[in-house]
């Protein structure tokens, strides 16, 4: 299974979200009172509109970034969310043989990046309320996990009630893998891959301004009238 781009699998995500909701055998209220979505920046935020668009659900962002390894920065060692929210891979660390000092380095650089985001998608702005509601926590694919454990996280120290992790592209037994992190676990396509942008035919990089135009649109629609 392909994705043309983050739009295409929103909207498909939205899909089998939808089928889900409808068929649930625990009977739990299918009008969603009280659910947001939160996108994981950037590439998760289009994914994530499409899917808030669907169900007419108010949009947030869940910023986190993946801690790389120094030699190797596309492999995961761990994740950083907001407020000071962190995850280790410790075996990763310990078979690379990875120092305090240089995971400690790592940190410093990406969460100035991440504050700059806090920054630039924020705006000065409130997050969305989180606490006691049920949050639906996407990204346009998941890889290592590590990043979307510590998404988890936030929006559970943020008093989250139920969390689902949801993504278009996870790889297979990622819900074994990720126990205890999420409450429901869904996926659009579940299989083997190298990498996420395998899977899309149009991956480029989301920009900050697209970002911040998913998070506006979806203001100014749930604004009352």
């Amino acid at each position: 299974m392909r994705f043309r781009d983050r739009v295409e699998a929103g909207q498909r995500l939205a899909a089998v979200l939808n089928d889900l909701i409808l068929n649930d055998p625990n009977g739990n209220d299918p009008s969603l009172n009280g659910t947001v979505v939160v996108g994981m920046p950037r590439g998760g935020v289009p994914v994530a509109a499409q899917v808030a668009l669907a169900f007419d659900l108010p949009l947030d962002v869940v910023l986190v970034r993946k801690l790389g390894v120094p030699s190797h920065p596309e492999l995961a060692m761990g994740a950083i969310g907001e407020d000071s929210i962190r995850f280790l891979d410790d075996q990763t660390i310990q078979a690379l043989d990875i120092t305090p000092d240089e995971i400690a380095a790592v940190e410093r650089r990406e969460r100035k990046e991440l504050e700059r985001r806090v920054n630039a998608y924020r705006q000065g702005t409130q997050r969305v309320q989180l606490a006691g509601k049920a949050v639906w926590v996407i990204d346009d694919g998941i890889a290592t996990g590590a990043t979307a454990r510590v998404a988890c996280r936030v929006v559970r120290a943020h008093g989250a009630e139920r969390v689902v992790l949801a993504v278009p592209i996870a790889p297979l037994g990622w819900d074994r893998n990720m126990r205890g992190e999420a409450d429901a676990f869904v996926a659009v396509t579940e299989q083997n891959f190298r990498a996420v942008g395998e899977l899309y035919d149009n991956f480029e990089a989301t920009t900050d301004d697209e970002v911040v135009q998913c998070l506006l649109a979806s203001s100014l629609r749930k604004r009352p009238r």
